[in-house]
């Protein structure tokens, strides 16, 4: 299955992550450091099931990942999502 991870600022430069299957909440936490520290947080809680992730920063799909790569590269893949939502967000106003 592919699960997606919703990623949210919470406005005190804290995130909150959840996770869903096919709309379904699956799990959540909230009040961490980054990006980075919500997408490892969210691959750590996944089942065996799981094979890749839909990463979402604000609503915003910056790419669908294998679980080996959400392992190996968080520090990149959440640099990708923050970029990807701000060029977004400026082309939209």
């Amino acid at each position: 299955m592919i699960v997606r991870f919703h990623i949210d600022p919470d406005g005190q430069d804290r995130y909150d992550y959840r996770v869903t299957y096919e709309g379904e909440a699956l799990y959540a936490d909230a009040g961490l450091h980054s990006i980075e520290a919500c997408i490892v947080a969210a691959t750590e809680g996944l089942g065996q099931d799981a094979v890749a992730a839909e990463v979402a920063y604000k609503g915003v799909i910056s790419g669908t990942y294998a679980l080996a790569s959400l392992a190996l590269a968080s520090a990149q893949i959440a640099d990708h999502a923050l970029q990807t939502t701000t060029a977004i967000e400026e082309v939209c106003g």
